[in-house]
């Protein structure tokens, strides 16, 4: 347990510990727009899938 608690002491002092916590900060972020991203342009193909299936179930018409 006193070995863990010197690894983890270390790790809080060294430079390396806020540099992971940034790219975990940028890696959130970048998730978080992918995901809006992709939800967004899923609404859109499922509107415009749901606008042709009524279009072909109507006759087709303009």
């Amino acid at each position: 347990m006193k070995n863990l608690a010197l690894k983890v002491q270390r790790f809080l002092v060294s430079e390396d510990g806020p540099t992971a916590v940034e790219y975990a900060v940028m890696l959130a972020l970048i998730v978080i727009v992918c995901l809006t991203a992709i939800q967004a342009i899923g609404t859109n193909a499922n509107a415009t899938f749901n606008s042709v299936a009524t279009k072909l179930s109507s006759g087709g018409g303009s």
